[in-house]
């Protein structure tokens, strides 16, 4: 289809004489925009939003007019469209154009508004977002023809649908909601998808050109992340736990809703431990201010047995830029979505609870995160969702 031809165009912002050594590696906005100038992202209602989808190394998704609730989570697998699964599989359909309402406990799969049309070096992954992630709601991308979750083939052609399932909270969504996020990487034949992320060699020598955390960093695997359980000067909140049976939170409404019908605060009232309760929900901090340097992004990987029995993170993305504050690499806590699994477990301050994996970008941001973005979690610290006052 002639998409090769394409491909200077990916960076036709660079000097020439850098654009074969910076191919490889997460593409910044300036070349998710000139995807979708060349039509390898598309939408099926109404135009992309150039200056509120595009993020600096990632794309927004919005949901589609139309949703389905389905029995039960489903991978289509090899030779088959994800419609003709919905065949066999769907409850009832609805409208999302006027809002509907997704129950917890369920599962629902809607259509989305992009999709895509991919030459052979472009692949993508996909994520929930922050504020999703942090309402507890568990979102997987699917492809046709797909045999895994929230990955897209290089060279994909066709529809993108997204699965959800909220956990604690029931959420009202809209056509145009946005609940997850698509990074799309180029990788060269011979470098594999395995080899996504840098080695912790690689990954130590970058700390020590610029410090990726305000404390003693160790890595495993990634760089190692601590929980912070001591109450501040300020503040003896520690952590908050979502109360069960509260209301429902439209995922479109900012700062529309009282934190205290829906969390429980976690005062650290215990010398610095926490039993984690099965099947409970938690929003937690970082003892570590995390800085992610402007040529790389960042992902938290979401569960790690050797660390304990719980889920740590669903909304893994870390956007060059993350913790550089007016020019300055001031750094900002990362937020843990925290869910024990089957059994009661203790956490301790200080105690290693993720892993936080970085990889290169394949050319400088043309915009950072929260650099008059819009960005809702540039330098926090314990924070809610942005729903919450």
């Amino acid at each position: 289809m002639g998409y090769m031809s394409r491909e200077p165009e990916l960076f036709d912002n660079l000097p020439s004489r850098r654009r074969a050594a910076v191919r490889t590696g997460v593409l910044p906005c300036q070349a998710i925009d000139n995807l979708i100038r060349t039509g390898e992202v598309l939408c099926d209602e109404g135009r992309l939003d150039l200056k509120s989808q595009v993020q600096p190394a990632s794309l927004d998704l919005r949901l589609g007019p139309i949703g389905y609730r389905i029995r039960a989570s489903f991978l289509p697998g090899p030779n088959t469209t994800v419609t003709s699964k919905l065949d066999e599989l769907q409850h009832n359909a609805f409208s999302l154009v006027d809002g509907a309402v997704l129950e917890t406990n369920c599962v629902y799969l809607v259509p989305l508004m992009e999709s895509l049309r991919l030459r052979q070096a472009i692949s993508a992954i996909a994520n929930p977002k922050s504020s999703t992630g942090r309402l507890d709601v568990f979102t997987r991308l699917i492809t046709d023809n797909g045999e895994s979750f929230d990955y897209v083939p290089a060279g994909y052609e066709g529809p993108l649908y997204l699965e959800i399932s909220p956990r604690t909270f029931s959420i009202l969504v809209h056509q145009g909601s946005r609940l997850s996020q698509l990074r799309f990487l180029r990788r060269t034949p011979r470098q594999p998808r395995e080899q996504r992320f840098i080695s912790d060699a690689s990954l130590q020598a970058l700390h020590g050109r610029t410090r990726l955390v305000d404390l003693d960093a160790t890595f495993r695997d990634g760089l190692n992340l601590r929980v912070d359980l001591t109450r501040k000067s300020k503040s003896p909140v520690i952590g908050y736990k979502a109360k069960r049976y509260a209301g429902v939170i439209d995922v479109d409404k900012v700062g529309g809703y009282d934190h205290r019908k829906y969390w429980d605060i976690i005062d650290d009232t215990d010398g610095g431990r926490l039993v984690l309760d099965p099947q409970e929900f938690y929003i937690l901090a970082s003892k570590e201010a995390v800085l992610v340097p402007e040529q790389y992004a960042a992902e938290m990987a979401p569960f790690d047995p050797m660390m304990g029995e719980y889920r740590v993170h669903y909304a893994g993305f870390f956007d060059p830029g993350f913790g550089i504050i007016n020019g300055k690499p001031a750094g900002a806590r990362a937020v843990l979505e925290v869910r024990s699994l089957d059994i009661p477990f203790i956490l301790e301050d200080a105690q290693i609870i993720g892993r936080l994996l970085y990889e290169r970008l394949a050319a400088p941001p043309a915009r950072l995160y929260g650099s008059g973005i819009g960005s809702n979690y540039q330098g926090q610290g314990l924070k809610l969702s942005k729903h919450f006052r």
